[in-house]
């Protein structure tokens, strides 16, 4: 079992960027699951008996970050945001996965209201433990480059100009906001593309200009499934292939994406995935997060542990209990 490498807080101040950065030790994989709270899972993945309110606990003791998939359908309570935050250790950190209504409904149009609305919602209440945020698009949301890079340009990057943003929540807000005070956080943004109208060079390059990660999900051939690193971090979401949020991953499967995250974390480039870009990116060591979105059954939690132990990392599991 290997030595248990540093775990900054993943929301880092922007000075420190470098310093987590700088070099190989400082590039960490990531292995997780999205959500937590799953019947199917209780006896199987959960012992028996467990309570449902020390879920989170417990699986915050198996992995290094979870995705926080409720914030999608609706907006959270401050409250629970400060709940999970406090039923976790440190080290811990969410991704949250953001509105679909700016995403789904709005369709990235009109959206500064709701993106107020979503950052006065307590998300940054959870300071050091808040991981990337994910924008999922829909399926038939073709790519524009004026929206996207509109879009884009309204995300805040840091706690600052979020808590400036959440200042011009709906007035539908008040009375259940968080409005800080938040330590400096910088914030990282991950784009998930459902459309294959965004399988052009123009869309990579765009979101690396914004610095935003371009996810790299497995979706069993259903929606573009591609492989560039468009930020100084990656994002991987396995939905499950071929039965989306349903398939088991086998070892050969497990072995390929053990592969892949060596490679992105290492600052290469992985090998048998689709890029958009015609060269490669920099060569730089990049964090990688990698999230087992197949929880219709026990098997993400599983198939995230498997990973974890390929990959060597499971001493750096040893989080406080």
């Amino acid at each position: 079992m290997r030595p248990l490498l540093p775990t900054p807080a993943y929301g880092q101040a922007p000075e420190r960027k470098e310093a987590l950065m700088a070099g190989p030790p400082a590039a960490q994989i990531r292995i997780g699951i999205s959500g937590w709270r799953y019947a199917p899972w209780r006896g199987a993945f959960y012992p028996p008996g467990l309570p449902q309110a020390q879920e989170l606990a417990f699986a915050a003791r198996q992995f290094p970050a979870i995705e926080l998939n409720g914030s999608f359908y609706a907006l959270q309570r401050p409250s629970s945001y400060q709940r999970w935050a406090e039923q976790t250790p440190q080290g811990f950190v969410f991704a949250v996965k953001a509105p679909r209504y700016i995403t789904h409904i709005l369709r990235l149009r009109d959206i500064r209201p709701a993106l107020a609305n979503f950052f006065a919602s307590g998300v940054l209440a959870l300071g050091p433990k808040l991981g990337p945020l994910l924008w999922q698009l829909p399926p038939g949301l073709a790519f524009d480059a004026g929206l996207l890079d509109e879009f884009l340009a309204q995300l805040p990057r840091d706690g600052e100009a979020a808590l400036r943003l959440a200042g011009e929540r709906e007035a539908r807000m008040h009375g259940k906001e968080w409005l800080g005070p938040v330590a400096p956080l910088r914030l990282q943004h991950a784009l998930e593309v459902r459309d294959p109208s965004f399988c052009q060079p123009a869309a990579a390059a765009l979101l690396q200009r914004h610095g935003v990660a371009l996810v790299a999900a497995d979706t069993g051939g259903r929606w573009p499934e591609l492989g560039d690193a468009t930020a100084d971090f990656v994002y991987i979401r396995l939905h499950g292939a071929p039965k989306l949020y349903a398939s088991n991953y086998g070892q050969a499967a497990l072995a390929t994406w053990a592969e892949r995250l060596r490679a992105w974390a290492g600052g290469g480039t992985p090998p048998g995935m689709a890029r958009l870009a015609a060269t490669p990116p920099p060569a730089r060591p990049r964090n990688v997060f990698c999230f087992f979105d197949n929880t219709m059954k026990p098997f993400a939690a599983e198939n995230a542990l498997a990973l974890t132990r390929m990959l060597g990392l499971d001493g750096e599991l040893q989080l406080p209990r």
